[in-house]
């Protein structure tokens, strides 16, 4: 299942701007559609829609949501394994693998790149050791 546009969509293109996997299309001021195939259900359709035309897999309306308020991935480095999946999964590219720090030979996966987190988690939902928690993002972001 993915993420569906209603009809009530104004046709801004915000949905269109920020989905990572080109899965929205539409004409300005034209309602716009999800395809399916591409939907990979990260929700940052619904957190950018202005006018509250995105519902979720299960029929749930979306709120906007301000950028600043989106969530961003935290790793516990005690629990990751350093293998890298979440880096594979994240669909903007916006984590990193950061450098061995001290007697650790590891290096351990970092947000890069906060501008393009999606806070969409699932960087968290394919960890493997359950590393990966989403909070709020620092005030300075």
């Amino acid at each position: 299942m993915s993420y569906i546009i209603t009809q009530t969509c104004t046709g801004c293109g915000g949905c269109r701007r920020i989905c990572p996997t080109s899965a929205i299309s539409g004409e300005k001021k034209q309602p716009h559609a999800v395809n399916p195939e591409l939907c990979i259900e990260c929700g940052s359709c619904g957190r950018i829609c202005p006018a509250g035309a995105v519902q979720d897999p299960f029929g749930i309306v979306q709120k906007r949501v301000k950028k600043k308020a989106w969530l961003a991935p935290v790793f516990d480095k005690k629990a990751c394994m350093a293998c890298v999946i979440c880096l594979d999964a994240c669909p903007t590219g916006c984590l990193a693998l950061g450098q061995p720090e001290g007697k650790d030979p590891n290096g351990y996966p970092l947000l890069a790149k906060m501008g393009s987190c999606l806070g969409c988690g699932l960087c968290g939902a394919e960890c493997p050791a359950d590393a990966i928690a989403l909070e709020p993002r620092p005030v300075s972001a």
